[in-house]
C-alpha cells in the first residue's frame, strides 16, 4: 500500500475538524460563512479558520478551504475580503469554481494551491488539461466516473482528488438547477435544498433520483495504482462521529488491515452503499433514499464512535538527540521537517545503582501519548555512571513536545501580490439578434429570423448539406458530457465539422471550451458554464470563447450591469435542463429495452419532468415548465436564445414569432430567476 496518499476529510464545524484531526486525516476541507457550496453547514469565521489552521499545521495536517460557488459583480470585494481571510490563515490550498475566483487567487495570493472543485464538472482529460491550463495544482473529479476513466485523467500530470466515500448526487455537479427553479435556492451558490430526495416517480419506481451513498474504500488498491492523489470523504453537513468513523476505515484500509463497513453503514447510509460508478455497474441497484431503519442504525453507534476522537492521534515523526554529561543541565532537542527546539533539564547525578542508559531514555522519551507526535529516531550523548530520574526525562519530553507544536501552530500567513479585478463600465450591447437551438434538423425553422442556429455536431455530419444550408448561421452543439472513452471520437467529429466548413462551436463544459479553441473554432459558450460576473466573463474570453450564454440563474438587474467585452447572452425560452445524468434514472432493471424514448418522472405535484436521453451516455431532465421572457427588455445583452428540446416545428415556429413581435405567451410558463433574488 501508499501511505502517501491523502485522505481529505470534511470539517463542516470545530467538532467535526477535531474528529477527523484526531482521527488520522491528512487534510481536512473546510468553508467559509459565504462562498462555500455547503452554506448550511456550521463553517468557519476568520478568527475560526486562523485558529483551526494553526491547529492542524501543528499535527501535520492540511486544510483546504472551499471558496467554491459562483459571485456576483456586487459581490466581488466581499469574495476579496474572503481570499484575504484565507491567505492570513496561512491555509494550504483553495477549492474554486467560479473563474473570478480563479483570477484573484492566481494572481494576488499565487502561494495557496488552488484545486478545481468538482463543481466544474471535469470528467475527462481535455477537461483536466484545462485545469492545467488555468493554473490549478490538482483537479477534484466529477464523482460518475469508472476506475479506467479515473486513471486516464491521471495521466494528464495534474493531481486528482476523488471521493472515497459519502453522498452521491443524482446530477453531475455544477449542472444541477433543480433546487433553483423549484425553490429558488441555488445548488451553484451553496443552497442546495435537496428536492432530489423527494419522491420523484418513474412508472412504479419511486424516489428515483435518489442514490445510495458511494463507498470505495474497498479499492483503496485500485485507486492507489490508478495515481489519484488524494481521497475524499463527502460530508461537510455530517455529524463528528460520520467523519471518525469514515477517516478511520480510510486510513485502516491504506495500512492493509480490517477496516469496519458495518458501522460505517450504520452511522449514515441510504440503503446501503454503491460501487455503480467507480465499477460501471450503472443499474438500478444504485438508487436508495434514507429509512426509518437506517437512523435507528446510527442512533445505535453513534456514542461508541466518539472514543475514535477522544484523544489525539499521534501520527508526526519526531527525531530527538539526549545530551547527558558531568555537572551540566541535561539537554534535549526535538526535530520535525526542519523545525527544531531545545530544552534544558536538571543536572544529572552520580549513579548509585543503575545509569540511565540509551534504552531507559528511550522508554521515557517516547511516551508521547495525549500529543500528536511519535517518537521516530533517537540519538543519545550519556556520559557513563549518570543518573537522571525518569520524572526529568518526561518533564523535559513534555516541554520540548509542547514547543515544538507551538513552533509548529504559529500561522504564517501568504504573501500579497498587486491585484485588480479589472472591473469596466457595464458591457454595451448591441440590438439583441435571435439565437435558435434545435434538437435536431427535423425541428428547424425561422432560419431566416435567426443570427445563430444551433444544431447537434452528430447530425451535422451526417447531414453535411447543413453546412451550405445555413452558411455562417450554423453553429455545431458538442456533447456536454463527453467522458475519457468518447474524447476521440469527439475530437474527430469536430475535426469533420472543421473540414466541413463549420467554423462555429456550441459548449457548456470546460472541456469543449479549450478543445474547440485548440482545433481553431470561434467558441460560443452555454448557460452551463455558470458565468456569473464580468471577472469569469473575461477569463472565459481569454480561455477562447467568441460569446457566451450567461447562467440562467442570473437575475436581470445583474445581467445590465455587466461589463466586458464579450458578447453575452440569455435564454428567453425553453423546457430548460434542470439535471444531467450517467444513470438514467428510468432505467429497468433489464436495461433499456423496454423505453419508449419519451420516458418522464413525476413529482409530488403530478408533474412530468421529460428525460432526454443523449445517445445512453447520458440523461438531461427537462423542467415541464417552459421558461419564457421573449416579452421582457433585458438589457446588456447581445443575443436571445431560444433553446428548444421537446417541442414540435409548430410550436417552435409559434414562440420564435412570439419572440420576435415580443408579445406574451398565453400558456403556463416560467420567468425563471430573471426576476428574483439570487440565493
Amino acid at each position: 500500500m501508499n501511505g502517501n496518499i491523502e485522505i481529505l476529510a470534511p470539517a463542516g464545524g470545530e467538532e467535526q475538524l477535531l474528529a477527523a484531526v484526531r482521527c488520522g486525516a491528512d487534510a481536512v476541507y473546510l468553508g467559509l460563512r459565504s462562498f462555500s457550496a455547503r452554506h448550511g453547514a456550521e463553517n468557519f469565521d476568520s478568527e475560526a479558520l486562523t485558529r483551526s489552521v494553526a491547529f492542524c499545521h501543528g499535527r501535520g495536517v492540511k486544510v483546504h478551504v472551499a471558496v467554491n460557488t459562483v459571485a456576483l459583480d456586487g459581490e466581488l470585494s466581499d469574495l476579496e475580503a474572503a481570499a484575504d481571510a484565507v491567505a492570513a490563515s496561512g491555509a494550504d490550498a483553495v477549492i474554486l469554481q467560479d473563474l473570478g475566483a480563479v483570477k484573484l487567487f492566481r494572481e494576488k495570493y499565487p502561494t495557496i494551491k488552488r484545486h478545481m472543485s468538482t463543481q466544474a464538472a471535469v470528467h475527462n482529460c481535455e477537461g483536466a488539461r484545462a485545469a492545467i491550463d488555468l493554473g490549478f495544482d490538482r483537479v477534484v473529479l466529477a464523482r460518475e466516473l469508472t476506475l479506467g476513466e479515473i486513471k486516464e485523467i491521471c495521466r494528464t500530470g495534474i493531481e486528482c482528488e476523488v471521493f472515497v466515500h459519502g453522498a452521491l448526487c443524482m446530477c453531475v455537479s455544477g449542472t444541477c438547477y433543480l433546487s433553483s427553479a423549484l425553490g429558488g435556492r441555488s445548488g451553484n451558490r451553496g443552497r442546495c435544498a435537496q428536492p432530489c430526495r423527494l419522491n420523484f416517480t418513474n412508472g412504479e419506481r419511486d424516489y428515483a433520483l435518489s442514490l445510495k451513498d458511494m463507498c470505495h474504500i474497498g479499492y483503496m488498491d485500485e485507486l492507489i495504482s490508478a495515481g489519484v492523489a488524494s481521497l475524499k470523504i463527502e460530508g461537510r453537513l455530517k455529524r463528528p462521529e460520520y467523519v471518525a468513523a469514515a477517516v478511520t476505515a480510510c486510513r485502516n484500509a491504506r495500512a492493509g488491515e480490517p477496516w469496519d463497513r458495518e458501522t460505517l453503514r450504520a452511522v449514515f447510509s441510504r440503503s446501503g452503499f454503491t460501487d455503480g460508478y467507480l465499477t460501471g455497474r450503472r443499474d438500478v441497484k444504485m438508487f436508495g433514499r434514507r429509512e426509518e431503519a437506517d437512523v435507528k442504525d446510527s442512533a445505535a453507534v453513534l456514542s461508541s464512535l466518539k472514543e475514535l476522537y477522544r484523544r489525539p492521534f499521534g501520527a508526526v515523526p519526531v527525531d530527538m538527540s539526549l545530551e547527558i554529561a558531568e555537572d551540566r543541565p541535561a539537554r534535549l532537542s526535538v526535530s520535525c521537517e526542519g523545525e527544531r527546539v531545545e530544552v534544558s533539564g536538571a543536572v544529572p547525578e552520580k549513579a548509585l545503582s543503575r545509569p540511565t542508559d540509551g534504552e531507559t531514555a528511550r522508554k521515557a522519551l517516547s511516551k508521547t501519548g495525549g500529543t500528536p507526535f511519535v517518537l521516530a529516531e533517537l540519538k543519545t550523548d550519556i556520559a557513563p555512571g549518570l543518573m537522571l530520574p525518569s520524572s526529568g526525562l518526561n518533564a523535559m519530553r513534555k516541554e520540548g513536545l509542547e514547543k515544538l507544536l507551538a513552533l509548529r501552530e504559529k500561522v504564517t500567513p501568504h504573501g500579497e501580490m498587486p491585484f485588480d479585478f479589472g472591473l469596466t463600465q457595464p458591457h454595451r450591447a448591441t440590438e439583441p439578434g435571435l439565437w435558435l437551438r434545435f434538437p435536431s434538423s427535423e425541428l428547424l425553422c425561422c432560419e431566416d429570423a435567426a443570427e445563430r442556429v444551433i444544431l447537434p455536431a452528430g447530425e451535422i455530419s451526417e447531414k453535411p448539406e447543413l453546412v451550405s444550408r445555413l452558411g455562417e448561421k450554423l453553429v455545431a452543439e458538442l456533447p456536454y458530457i463527453c467522458f475519457p472513452e468518447n474524447e476521440g471520437e469527439t475530437e474527430a467529429l469536430a475535426k469533420r465539422l472543421f473540414d466541413l466548413g463549420v467554423r462555429r462551436v456550441w459548449t457548456e463544459n470546460i472541456y469543449a471550451v479549450r478543445l474547440g479553441a485548440r482545433l481553431g473554432f470561434e467558441v460560443c459558450g452555454g448557460f452551463g458554464l455558470n458565468v456569473t460576473n464580468t471577472v469569469a466573463l473575461n477569463e472565459y474570453q481569454k480561455l477562447g470563447l467568441r460569446s457566451v450564454t450567461l447562467s440562467m440563474e442570473l437575475p436581470a438587474r445583474e445581467i445590465s450591469s455587466l461589463g466586458g467585452e464579450l458578447p453575452r447572452g440569455i435564454a428567453v425560452y425553453g423546457h430548460m435542463p434542470l439535471m444531467r445524468f450517467r444513470t438514467c434514472p428510468a432505467r429497468r432493471s433489464s436495461g433499456c429495452g423496454s423505453c419508449d424514448g419519451k420516458p418522464t418522472l413525476r413529482d409530488r405535484k403530478n408533474m412530468d419532468f421529460p428525460l432526454v436521453c443523449e445517445k445512453r451516455r447520458y440523461v438531461s431532465l427537462l423542467n415541464p415548465v417552459p421558461l419564457y421572457v421573449g416579452d421582457r427588455v433585458i438589457r446588456g445583452v447581445d443575443f436571445r436564445l431560444a433553446y428548444f428540446t421537446v417541442e414540435t416545428r409548430q410550436k417552435a415556429e409559434k414562440t420564435v414569432a412570439l419572440i420576435l413581435s415580443g408579445e406574451k405567451t398565453g400558456e403556463n410558463h416560467t420567468t425563471g430567476m430573471y426576476y428574483s433574488k439570487l440565493l
